[in-house]
C-alpha cells in the first residue's frame, strides 16, 4: 500500500506529529464514518454540503440528485472533502489547554462522474457504508431512477489524516491545582431499529438490520 501524499496542501504545518503517511489509517477512518463535508465552488461562492458516502479501494464516491448544481458543478473544479470523528472532550486545568480528541481526513482533487458498471459499483459502496447488506436484498435501481442520480468519484491520492489521542497537556505548573482534568469520551452508537408504519404485518427486522444495533463506532 503506497503512503499517503504530502503536497503543500496535504502537509501539516502546525502540529505535524498529529499526521501519519499511513494510508490504511485514512482507509479506517473513512470506514468509520457515513457522512463527508464536499467543499467547492458554485456560482462563483463557497459551498459546504454535507452527504453520505462510500470508499472502494483508493476511490472515494459520492451521490445526489441530477439537478444539484453543486453535482454537476463538482466535475470542472477541484474540490476538497472532508470527514471527521469525535472521539473525546479534552478537560484541562487551563482553559487554554482544553482540546478534542478526534481523528479527520481531508482529500483534494477533481471528481469524474461515473457510468455504467462503476455507477452501480459506486452507489453500492454508499449503501453498504450506511446499511451493510442492503443492497443485496432491497429493491435494484430501475433505468429511471438511475438516470435521476449523479454518482461522482474522487481518488484518495491527495488526502492527508490528522489525529489527537490522550490526556490534556497541561502546564508544568497547573499540575498543582485541585481542578479535575481528563478525558470525556464520545461515541457514536445504532439504537433499535424502528418498523415503517407501513410494513407489512409478519416482516421482521433481518440480521443485517438488527446487528447494528449492537454497534458503537471506534474511539481511536
Amino acid at each position: 500500500m503506497t503512503a499517503l501524499s504530502a503536497t503543500d496542501r496535504t502537509r501539516l504545518g502546525r502540529y505535524p506529529e498529529r499526521s501519519t503517511g499511513d494510508r490504511s489509517v485514512l482507509h479506517a477512518i473513512l470506514d468509520d464514518g457515513m457522512i463527508c463535508h464536499l467543499g467547492l465552488i458554485v456560482d462563483g461562492a463557497p459551498r459546504v454540503l454535507p452527504t453520505g458516502y462510500g470508499r472502494s479501494g483508493d476511490t472515494l464516491y459520492v451521490h445526489g440528485s441530477t439537478g444539484a448544481r453543486s453535482l454537476m458543478a463538482a466535475p470542472s473544479q477541484e474540490i476538497c472533502v472532508t470527514v471527521t470523528h469525535l472521539d473525546g472532550i479534552v478537560v484541562a486545568r487551563s482553559l487554554f489547554h482544553h482540546s478534542i480528541n478526534y481523528r479527520s481526513a481531508v482529500i483534494y482533487g477533481t471528481p469524474r462522474l461515473t457510468t455504467g458498471d462503476e455507477k452501480l459499483a459506486g452507489l453500492r459502496a454508499i449503501v453498504d457504508r450506511l446499511a451493510p447488506g442492503q443492497w443485496d436484498v432491497a429493491r435494484q435501481p430501475t433505468r429511471k431512477e438511475l438516470a435521476a442520480t449523479t454518482v461522482l468519484a474522487l481518488s484518495l491520492d491527495e488526502a492527508s489524516v490528522k489525529m489527537r489521542q490522550g490526556p490534556p497537556g497541561d502546564d508544568e505548573e497547573d499540575y498543582s491545582l485541585d481542578l479535575w482534568a481528563g478525558v470525556v469520551p464520545v461515541s457514536q452508537t445504532f439504537g433499535t431499529p424502528s418498523p415503517d408504519p407501513l410494513l407489512r404485518p409478519g416482516i421482521s427486522v433481518p440480521p443485517h438490520i438488527a446487528a447494528r444495533g449492537t454497534e458503537t463506532a471506534p474511539t481511536s
